[in-house]
């Protein structure tokens, strides 16, 4: 599976972004689809993330501002962000999570980049 993330890029403090991820390659049994991200000099976090059945979870820190939706036939998530603010720079990865049998694995994207100017 092959993630193609698009759509960051440097915003002022109250503004909006949208990011979008495409998946390709062997895409059956993708489950759920989200996004993660990571500041400099801190762990990958959660961002929001969704299930093919719809089910989604939120960082706290996003709740109200983000909305996560999907086209699970094309096999795209995106990411709605509004009212940004400076602590939401980070690198944005999209990630998926193939079934296997009884087994998952997880692929990634490459990030991009989302910048919050105050």
């Amino acid at each position: 599976v092959q993630l193609q993330a698009s759509g960051g890029g440097l915003v002022q403090a109250g503004g909006s972004l949208r990011l979008s991820c495409k998946a390709s390659g062997s895409t059956f049994g993708l489950n759920v689809m989200g996004w993660f991200r990571q500041a400099p000099g801190k762990d990958r976090d959660l961002v929001a993330t969704m299930t093919s059945s719809g089910d989604t979870n939120y960082a706290d820190s996003v709740k109200g501002r983000f909305t996560v939706s999907r086209d699970t036939a094309a096999h795209t998530v995106h990411l709605q962000m509004n009212a940004l603010r400076p602590e939401d720079t980070a690198v944005y990865y999209c990630t998926t999570e193939q079934r296997r049998g009884v087994a998952t694995k997880q692929y990634w994207g490459q990030g991009t980049q989302v910048t919050v100017s105050s």
